[in-house]
């Protein structure tokens, strides 16, 4: 690691009255990975999309190997040999995956042994990484996680030299995401190097060079990796000590919500096959499982988007198994969805609109077919303070917050209702760790108040310290239960892979 190969220097940038970066600079280094840390809203991701020409600099440039890159053109920056991997897809849902990885960079209509080509490629680069991807699949079919996995595939098919990874592994399970950085270590040893961006700790530590911090858009601070700690870094990113809240054991009530052989038959992905499962009053059940086994088939029938052609799912004694979303908010049912854009939120409403968005029946929030705009917008500004929604005012279009600031958004839309139960899909996914201790402080205030909570996580650890008992889905099927005091790094990694009895496999 020797000379820069990419130079950030005094690059500021404004929306209006926001100062998303102010006077950022640093360098990337030949062959180095750089860990870029920042609380949600820091101006981690507007800074990436200035490099890669998605944003134009207010002031300031960008350098590439000694050469200044063309302000707001992402072909330039392909050119130069820049590819990112962003954090929110970029994908077009009626094309394959082969179309989407080479679209902008070939034509479409190539030649069968062209396209035979393309597709070896692809199929060297998957197996490579571990990121497997049928190349005729239709992205709009494919779960969260395999659409994370076209886009860094996407990335590295047009053999950039300089890598932007911006929440690479949000939804991949661990030993999916430390397979990916040990093959991006191993890559750095020619002439690649990585800038990438993740609220994951134990990644930066593991897998970076160095540090940089941003906090309220400016560098806060610059570590070697090998000189710090996960506390120092977590206390640098947020200005203040972060502990994360500890479940108390305590005895829970009756079931709320239970599912009897439930059968679900999706319109693509893995549905579900005689699952079972039972969450009572007060108690955190957690499904744990690698992303793509099931766990989006069992959010949609819990979210009303979805039906169950056999079993019985029953909520305090009644029959849900073919309830609409709309009756299930009424019976008090929460749903935190695992992809806050597509399904919960819409980025063009103003945060107060999405504040009621599921509540304009109730008539706190509207009155003889009219809303009530200023009960909306106090509700709003409630939540903004409770939840720490950065950036935002009532009147903030809703896409213009930062990923995790719209995740507080949605979190802080539901338990604000005091529902009897809550879907938590992902509830901590891109979050940084001064806001997965509030989220995790709120679930768990919602269930020692009683409300019944399943927790859909690929994260272990918060597995782990949030749920009561937990339950392993493997190819649409659930695990018998265990509590989480036998919920080793052992037990979990077998019950992921389907091995649930001795000598028993899936």
């Amino acid at each position: 690691m020797t000379s820069p190969v990419l130079e950030i220097r005094g690059i500021s940038k404004r929306f209006g009255a926001l100062t998303a970066n102010d006077a950022v600079s640093f360098e990337l280094k030949q062959g180095e990975i750089l860990a870029l840390l920042g609380e949600n809203g820091a101006g981690k991701t507007t800074l990436m999309n200035i490099i890669f020409g998605h944003y134009t600099a207010d002031e300031g440039e960008v350098r590439v190997n000694g050469a200044a890159l063309p302000p707001g053109r992402p072909r330039a920056a392909i050119a130069a040999g820049v590819g990112m991997v962003h954090q929110h897809f970029t994908l077009a849902g009626n094309l394959t995956v082969l179309e989407n990885i080479i679209i902008g960079s070939e034509p479409l209509t190539r030649a069968d042994s062209r396209r035979s080509e393309a597709i070896a490629k692809i199929r060297r680069i998957s197996e490579t990484f571990g990121l497997p991807a049928d190349p005729a699949a239709r992205v709009g079919d494919l779960s969260v996680g395999e659409r994370q996995r076209v886009e860094i595939l996407k990335a590295l098919y047009r053999d950039a030299r300089i890598l932007i990874l911006d929440e690479p592994t949000a939804v991949l399970a661990r030993p999916e995401a430390e397979q990916l950085f040990r093959t991006l270590r191993g890559m750095t040893a020619g002439d690649l190097s990585i800038i990438f961006i993740s609220h994951k700790l134990h990644e930066v530590m593991g897998s970076s060079d160095r540090v940089i911090v941003l906090r309220g858009g400016r560098v806060a601070a610059e570590r070697v990796t090998a000189d710090t700690t996960s506390s120092e870094l977590a206390e640098l990113m947020v200005g203040r000590s972060v502990t994360r809240p500890k479940r108390e054991a305590h005895a829970t009530g009756r079931p709320v919500l239970t599912a009897r052989g439930l059968r679900v038959r999706p319109a693509h992905g893995t549905g579900l096959d005689g699952v079972d499962f039972e969450v009572r009053e007060g108690e955190i059940l957690g499904i744990v499982g690698v992303s793509g086994n099931g766990q989006a088939a069992l959010g949609r029938l819990l979210s009303g988007t979805a039906q169950a052609e056999e079993g019985s799912l029953t909520f305090q004694g009644e029959d849900i198994a073919k309830a609409t979303p709309r009756a299930l908010i009424r019976r008090g049912i929460g749903r935190i969805p695992e992809d806050r854009h597509a399904e919960g939120a819409i980025g063009d409403l103003a945060v107060w609109e999405n504040a009621v968005l599921e509540r304009l029946d109730d008539p706190a929030f509207s009155r003889a077919g009219f809303v009530r705009r200023g009960a909306a917008r106090g509700f709003a500004a409630e939540l903004i303070r409770r939840f720490d929604i950065r950036g935002a005012t009532p009147d903030t279009r809703t896409r213009q917050l930062s990923g995790g600031n719209m995740q507080k958004l949605i979190l802080g839309r539901n338990l604000a209702n005091a529902p009897k139960f809550i879907l938590a899909n992902q509830p901590t996914r891109g979050l940084d760790e001064g806001a997965i201790a509030g989220v995790h402080a709120e679930l768990l205030a919602a269930r020692a108040a009683g409300a019944a909570i399943l927790l859909i996580s690929e994260d272990l650890d918060e597995a782990v310290a949030l749920s009561d008992r937990i339950q392993a889905i493997v190819k649409g099927r659930l695990s018998a239960p265990v509590t989480a005091e036998q919920a080793d790094a052992r037990t979990l990694g077998l019950m992921m892979a389907g091995v649930w009895e001795a000598n028993h496999a899936i």
